[in-house]
C-alpha cells in the first residue's frame, strides 16, 4: 500500500453544497470486535442515545476477526447514506495501516465522524499467577521459556501491540493467544488457559474491581486516577522507562457520506457524551470521554496512524491480514 493514500483521511472531500439530510429509518452500528469489549459497549450506548432522539431503529451488529479489518471491511462496502456507522478503535482505524501487508482496505475509504472515550490500556494476570508486580511477571516469563502465554482481543489491536512492545523492551518472549475481541479473552484469562492479558482499562475495570483478577500496571506515561495504587508500566522496571500506550473509540462512517450526515452523527454523540450518566458509566469503565470536532477526530486518527506506523517500522512488525 502506498504509504500517502493509506493516510489521506477523506474528510475535507464531502460535498458542499446544502442538502438536508434525515437519518434513515433504520440504522446499524458495527461493531469489528466480539460482544462485551469497550468497542461494543459504545456501540450500545450510542445506539440507544440515537433511536431515543431520532426515533429510528438503530441496531448493533458484531462482526468480529482479523484484528477489527472485517467488520470495518464490512463498513467500507457499505452505502455512505447513514444507515451503516460503526464503532471503531485504535487498531484497524490506525494501527492496522502500517502492521498488515495486505490489508484489504484503505484510510480514505473510511470517514472519522466522532470521538468517544479513551484511556490507558491495563496488564492484569489470573489470581493463579504467583506474580504480584511486573518485575515478578518478568521473572516468571525469562525462567519459562516458551511456557507463558497473553491473551489479546484480536491481532493488530492495541491488546496485541502493547505487550509486543513490552517484551521486545525486555528482550523476553512469551506466547501469543488472540481472541475475537475482549470478552473471549477475559474468558480465556479467568480459566486460567492464558497467564495475562493487556486489555483496555474500560474492558477490564469491573474484573480488577471486583478481584477477579490482579493489575500490575497500567500503559499511560502516569497512573490513571482510576487505579491510583497501580503503577505506570513506565515506573516498573528500568527497561520500560520509555513504554507509553493509550487506546481510544470513536464513530466511523463509509467514505462519501454527506457531510450533513457527519455534522448531525458528531452532535448527536457530542451530546450523548456531555450527559451526567454518561460520565458517570466512564467513570465507572477508567476511561474519559474524547469530545472532539469532526475536523479534530479526523486530524487525532491521522496522528495516531502516523505515531504507530513509526512504532511499527522500528520493532519490524508485519502481517498478512486476515
Amino acid at each position: 500500500m502506498h504509504r500517502r493514500a493509506a493516510l489521506a483521511l477523506p474528510f475535507l472531500a464531502f460535498p458542499a453544497h446544502a442538502q438536508t439530510w434525515r437519518a434513515p429509518s433504520q440504522i446499524r452500528i458495527l461493531v469489528p470486535a466480539a460482544p462485551g469489549g469497550t468497542t461494543d459497549i459504545m456501540a450500545r450506548m450510542i445506539a440507544q442515545h440515537l433511536q431515543a432522539r431520532w426515533g429510528n431503529a438503530v441496531v448493533v451488529e458484531n462482526k468480529a476477526g482479523g484484528g477489527g479489518t472485517i467488520g470495518t471491511l464490512e463498513l467500507v462496502r457499505a452505502r455512505p447514506d447513514g444507515s451503516t456507522l460503526m464503532s471503531g478503535n485504535i487498531g484497524p482505524q490506525s494501527i492496522a495501516y502500517s502492521l498488515f501487508r495486505n490489508l484489504p482496505y484503505r484510510a480514505d475509504q473510511i470517514v472519522p465522524i466522532a470521538g468517544t472515550i479513551r484511556g490507558p490500556n491495563v496488564l492484569v494476570v489470573n489470581n493463579q499467577v504467583p506474580a504480584r508486580s511486573v518485575p515478578e511477571l518478568v521473572a516468571l516469563i525469562r525462567n519459562t521459556p516458551g511456557g507463558i502465554t497473553y491473551a489479546s482481543t484480536g491481532v493488530g489491536q492495541s491488546t496485541h501491540l502493547s505487550p509486543v512492545l513490552m517484551l521486545q523492551m525486555l528482550n523476553a518472549q512469551a506466547v501469543h493467544v488472540s481472541h475475537r475481541g475482549s470478552a473471549p479473552a477475559q474468558v480465556d484469562l479467568l480459566a486460567g488457559n492464558v497467564q495475562f492479558l493487556i486489555d483496555n482499562l474500560t474492558g477490564v475495570m469491573e474484573l480488577i474491581r471486583t478481584g477477579r483478577v490482579r493489575a500490575l500496571a497500567v500503559t499511560s506515561a502516569e497512573r490513571s486516577p482510576q487505579l491510583p495504587d497501580v503503577p505506570a508500566m513506565r515506573e516498573t522496571m528500568p527497561e520500560l522507562a520509555g513504554y507509553e500506550v493509550n487506546t481510544w473509540f470513536g464513530m466511523f462512517g463509509p467514505a462519501g457520506l454527506l457531510r450533513e450526515a457527519v455534522v448531525a452523527v458528531n452532535a448527536e454523540v457530542n451530546a450523548w457524551l456531555d450527559l451526567p450518566e454518561t460520565e458517570r458509566r466512564f467513570a465507572e469503565l477508567g476511561g474519559v470521554k474524547m469530545r472532539l470536532s469532526p475536523e479534530e477526530f479526523a486530524d487525532f486518527v491521522r496522528a495516531e496512524t502516523e505515531k504507530w506506523g513509526g512504532v511499527i517500522r522500528r520493532e519490524g512488525l508485519q502481517l498478512d491480514a486476515g
